[in-house]
């Protein structure tokens, strides 16, 4: 097909209804609302941890319990979101986000707030799945890249302000106020949805498979689990590491099988034909990689910043948020990229960015580097996300049968969380076993956690020519014959 025709074809397919775009716009800031909630707990936590009084090991559930709960609740979304009206399913999304956050601004101790995280997490953890299976129903294949560059902002934006926004917070209102400043917005977005969200599709009324859940809870939990300690212990507390790892693989692999047998009857919790089509598994391990740097990247940086070049928590947060914006304003732009000119060549264009990076840091991070030239760096790997999110969520979902468009948005979800916490675990426990080698041999301090973060980029970097390779092999958004 020539260019003209490329462009005619683009500009052809009828623009949605007024009441589509109210739906997927609600569902937009929702979802920005509760993962931007996900992000903000790490600049508080050495807060939390002098005012509630508990230790390091204690305090780093409040993110490792969110992180848990979310890996448990949403491979059990792709059920619910075929058998609960889309309304009702959104209903008890926020209500879930909006009790656990008033929940956590009234905590008297560290018992009642991790138990509000958990109410949050549930809230959570349905709302991105329901918001990419909306968006693949109601938009058609030639906008749905623009639509799925709005859902880019929401995942790569919202972690990225995350930290900022808590930093300013924290300085003006305290812990508490966190949570006071999101609950006002979770309950207006509660209300409008209840008023303006419709029901998407049919429904059916399939038992749900007990045993199905009782293995994700087991096999996803576990692994997420063992993978969040590891990195924020840094490799202590073997012997129940690596109890949690075997129990979280023994129960993935029980699940597994549990869902082959199922969906022969169409009663899997979690239908696994999506990993038959050959773009849609491409994506799912570039996502996988991808989320897996941003995230272990995001993590690595601050403690780089903060312990290295002695910046404090806010200069931090500020320094992170040129990039943060960047990705939300390239967002939009790589969408309608994306319709145009397919996948392939934006994967390219974002791997070699991010992986170009990531090289730079591997030497040219010092004891002494301008935070100018960190804020460049930063600037470039943000670029190289933006240009690979939005391609991978619309060419791997694009691949798919409308009938598993749920399914495989709640693959998504929860493959980007056992992405986050492995991430951050390959990359803190490199980092810091790195670190206390240099130590051992003598090296001062600063000069061996310096040389614990070469070593963390260097994984990062060879990761990201991984992904590199991969950007070659995807082909366009269209819907595939099953291998």
């Amino acid at each position: 097909m020539t260019s003209a025709g490329v462009s005619d074809a683009v500009s052809s397919p009828p623009a949605l209804s007024r009441s589509d775009r109210t739906v997927i716009g609600v569902l937009l800031v929702a979802t920005f609302v509760v993962i931007l909630n996900e992000t903000i707990m790490g600049v508080a936590l050495p807060v939390l941890l002098t005012e509630l009084h508990v230790t390091a090991a204690v305090g780093q559930w409040l993110t490792a319990g969110f992180l848990l709960t979310m890996s448990v609740v949403i491979p059990v979304t792709g059920y619910l979101i075929q058998r609960v009206r889309t309304r009702v399913l959104y209903g008890v999304a926020m209500t879930l986000f909006s009790a656990g956050t008033l929940i956590a601004a009234l905590a008297p101790g560290f018992e009642v707030l991790l138990a509000a995280r958990v109410v949050q997490a549930s809230g959570t953890a349905i709302m991105l799945p329901l918001l990419m299976t909306t968006v693949m129903t109601l938009v058609p294949p030639a906008r749905r890249g623009a639509v799925m560059g709005n859902i880019s902002i929401v995942i790569s934006v919202a972690p990225a302000v995350g930290p900022t926004v808590s930093g300013v917070v924290l300085d003006v209102f305290g812990w508490r106020g966190m949570f006071w400043v999101v609950l006002p917005i979770s309950v207006a977005m509660l209300v409008m949805g209840l008023r303006w969200v419709s029901s998407i599709g049919e429904t059916s009324d399939a038992p749900i498979d007990v045993v199905s859940v009782v293995l994700s809870v087991f096999g996803f939990g576990g692994l997420v689990y063992g993978l969040s300690s590891i990195g924020h212990s840094g490799g202590s507390s073997a012997a129940t590491l690596w109890v949690s790892l075997a129990v979280g693989v023994a129960g993935i692999a029980a699940f597994v099988l549990r869902q082959v047998s199922l969906q022969r009857h169409e009663r899997a919790l979690l239908d696994l034909r999506t990993f038959g089509f050959r773009t849609f598994t491409l994506a799912s391990v570039l996502m996988m990689v991808m989320m897996g740097l941003l995230l272990g990247a995001a993590t690595v940086l601050p403690i780089y910043t903060q312990n290295i070049l002695g910046l404090d928590p806010l200069a931090t947060g500020l320094l992170l948020l040129p990039g943060g914006l960047l990705m939300g304003l390239l967002s939009p732009f790589v969408g309608r990229l994306y319709d145009r000119v397919g996948p392939r060549i934006l994967l390219v264009v974002g791997t070699i960015a991010t992986a170009a990076s990531l090289w730079f840091a591997t030497t040219g991070f010092s004891t002494s580097t301008p935070a100018v030239l960190v804020l460049a760096f930063h600037l470039v790997l943000s670029l190289g996300l933006a240009f690979s999110f939005t391609p991978l969520f619309s060419a791997g979902l694009g691949a798919l049968p409308a009938r598993l468009y749920s399914h495989g948005s709640a693959i998504f979800g929860t493959t980007q969380q056992l992405a986050a916490a492995a991430g951050v675990a390959l990359l803190v426990s490199v980092m810091s076993a790195r670190a206390a080698g240099l130590a051992a041999s003598g090296e001062p301090r600063v000069q061996a956690e310096m040389g614990g973060v070469h070593a963390a980029m260097l994984l990062a970097a060879i990761l990201a020519v991984v992904a590199v390779v991969g950007a070659f092999l995807v082909r366009g958004g269209k819907a595939e014959t099953p291998a």
